[in-house]
């Protein structure tokens, strides 16, 4: 078996745990927009007619990189991948409908958390500010309250981790993302998973899905 999955989700809700158990469950690669971007930083663009020939040079710049040559680059690692779980695209309805166009999807998955929960699951995030190890005030704790198991580190949390831009980021998410939710829902082929369960019970849910959906 070498489905072919798209997994959505707002930030905090899972999406890459769950894609990491499927890589390793089905075999198949984990396609997410930023590595695809980052292999392919020299790819030659020029037929596009755009400002600049490379990925890279917009990324230099701080730019973001137009849609026409994501979709390029995400099409080049499907079409290189035996078996996919695409994590972080389509990020809105124009890559919606050109991802239809690309491939054939078997599930999509729509991880489905409250905002409340998906707030308490970021803002609890602290980051070692010697070695980078993570760890959750709730989930994963380290030993020492505001110390590194690792290093002995001092832990802080992360401006992008606190309350504010936390819903700010599941704000713009929906905004965006909600019309791509709603445009596979009309589809039929969206499958919903309870995302505010345990990560081991949203991971049976997410093989479940894949296995039905897949054999289908």
């Amino acid at each position: 078996m070498n489905p072919h999955i798209l997994i959505l989700g707002a930030p905090g809700a899972g999406k890459g745990t769950q894609s990491d158990n499927i890589v390793e469950e089905f075999g198949v690669e984990h396609v997410t927009t930023g590595d695809a971007l980052r292999a392919n930083k020299e790819m030659d663009i020029s037929h596009l007619g755009l400002e600049y020939d490379t990925p890279g040079e917009y990324m230099d710049r701080g730019e973001l990189v137009p849609d026409e040559v994501v979709n390029e680059i995400v099409e080049t690692a499907l079409d290189e991948a035996d078996g996919y779980v695409l994590d972080g695209y389509p990020r809105n309805l124009d890559q919606a409908e050109t991802l239809s166009e690309m491939t054939d999807l078997d599930a999509v998955l729509y991880l489905d958390v409250d905002e409340d929960v998906l707030v308490e699951r970021l803002t609890g995030r602290r980051v070692c500010e010697e070695c980078g190890a993570t760890y959750h005030v709730e989930f994963s704790p380290p030993e020492e309250e505001g110390v590194c198991d690792a290093c002995g580190g001092d832990l802080y949390q992360r401006e992008d981790d606190t309350e504010e831009t936390a819903r700010e980021r599941i704000r713009v998410y929906e905004e965006n993302t909600a019309p791509v939710v709603e445009f596979y829902d009309d589809r039929g082929s969206l499958v919903s998973i309870d995302g505010d369960q345990t990560p081991d019970e949203v991971w049976e849910d997410v093989k479940d899905a894949i296995e039905a959906n897949a054999d289908a």
